[in-house]
């Protein structure tokens, strides 16, 4: 191995497959389950972790996108936690549910170096056949067996942010979106950088997206604008990042959607995490509805059709962006359902209670507002036939009760 890597950061790299999933027990809240297959390209059983959104319980019509996590076992907590926080938790809707699969390594210096370097690391160099791995077994077994769509985005740190520039330059088609953290793009003499410089110049990237993260693991009394000067072999990691990112800004005409920042307080190990959040508000820009005032703002004259016709075009247009029919939030519909229905604005409540009972038809709780609407409008056989709907499909807290109750007046 060339001297000149740093210690801390071969340390690092060797620990990135020591993580293990928690083990699973009955009233443990769990986040994932482990699937593995036989990979005939790679001659070997290969495990995955996988998290499924809850919502797809109630649809099974519904498709997700995928995001693939090399790595897996050292990002898969904090990604999950993230993606859920970033798309339901607390109203947000700034990036999709997604299906997550974290791929934990079997020979880490092998699959995630592109080339071999002819050094004390023997089995480097098998990229190209992990990249064959994703491509022709992986992603297909995965498309077979949940509930996927076709927008995929794939998330790498380290030498497998060096896999994720490799498979944008080389393999652009297989994902939509590429996170690089803190690449390791000194790797063989910077033969990738070398490669990536020619590509971004010559290549058409339209609806690809790279952000890309750079660690502050330069010595102190350094900084960005001075480190690119230094020639020492101590400071090659972050001079072949930040190069990488001055040539992609440089070639904009390649249409690739390009974006990076530097961490000046955080490290190679700690990067990570605000890179995964930083990333998923960058690729999902386009991901978030910004016409709630419309909707909220009391003074508002829009009509029911408008509303309706906002929200849909805004879905159509995310379903054409990600190859499968992207539906409005459950959550958020509900929401506005019971504040309209609070207002006393009933043609709207109705409108977003029903266009959710359309769109989640095996959701209970759907069916369970839908019965609230009609209480409100003190229509008691609708209310009790959406009230047994929802039963029929386990209810809610409280479905339960307030059926009973109207069973019990009638």
């Amino acid at each position: 191995m060339k001297k000149y890597i740093q210690t801390g950061i071969i340390v690092i790299i060797c620990l990135l497959s020591s993580s293990s999933l928690f083990a699973q027990h009955e009233n443990q809240i769990t986040i994932g389950t482990i699937d593995s297959l036989y990979s005939k390209t790679l001659d070997e059983q290969r495990k995955i972790w996988v998290h499924i959104p809850k919502s797809a319980q109630n649809q099974s019509l519904k498709k997700y996108p995928v995001l693939y996590v090399l790595d897996g076992p050292a990002h898969f907590h904090s990604v999950t936690g993230m993606v859920k926080q970033l798309s339901s938790v607390n109203g947000n809707n700034l990036c999709p549910e997604m299906i997550i699969i974290g791929i934990p390594n079997t020979d880490r210096w092998r699959d995630l170096t592109p080339t071999h370097t002819g050094d004390s690391i023997n089995t480097s160099g098998g990229g190209k056949k992990f990249t064959t791995f994703l491509e022709k077994e992986l992603i297909p077994y995965v498309d077979s067996k949940y509930p996927t769509g076709t927008y995929r985005t794939l998330f790498g740190h380290s030498l497998g942010g060096l896999m994720a520039i490799n498979t944008l330059i080389h393999h652009p088609t297989m994902f939509a979106n590429y996170l690089a953290i803190d690449p390791s793009l000194w790797w063989d003499n910077q033969k990738l950088l070398k490669q990536a410089t020619i590509a971004l110049e010559k290549d058409n990237f339209k609806d690809k997206s790279l952000y890309l993260s750079i660690a502050n693991t330069m010595q102190k009394g350094m900084d960005i604008k001075n480190v690119v000067k230094d020639t020492t072999n101590t400071t090659e990691h972050i001079r072949s990042i930040l190069q990488f990112a001055k040539t992609a800004d440089e070639k904009s005409k390649n249409e690739l959607n390009f974006g990076w920042k530097y961490y000046d307080d955080d490290t190679h190990s700690s990067v990570a995490l605000i890179s995964e959040y930083d990333a998923i508000r960058f690729m999902f820009s386009w991901y978030r509805f910004n016409d709630w005032d419309k909707f909220y703002n009391p003074e508002s004259k829009s009509t029911t059709q408008e509303l309706i016709d906002l929200i849909e075009s805004h879905y159509q247009k995310l379903s054409d962006k990600m190859g499968h029919k992207v539906l409005p939030s459950e959550p958020e519909m509900n929401r506005l359902g019971y504040m309209f229905m609070g207002n006393k604005a009933y043609d709207k409540s109705y409108a977003f209670f029903n266009l959710n009972v359309q769109n989640y038809p095996k959701s209970a709780n759907v069916y369970d507002s839908m019965g609230d609407y009609y209480v409100s409008q003190s229509n008691t056989d609708k209310a009790i036939e959406f009230f047994k709907k929802s039963m029929e499909l386990g209810g809610v807290p409280g479905t339960k009760e307030k059926l009973e109750e109207l069973q019990e007046a009638k």
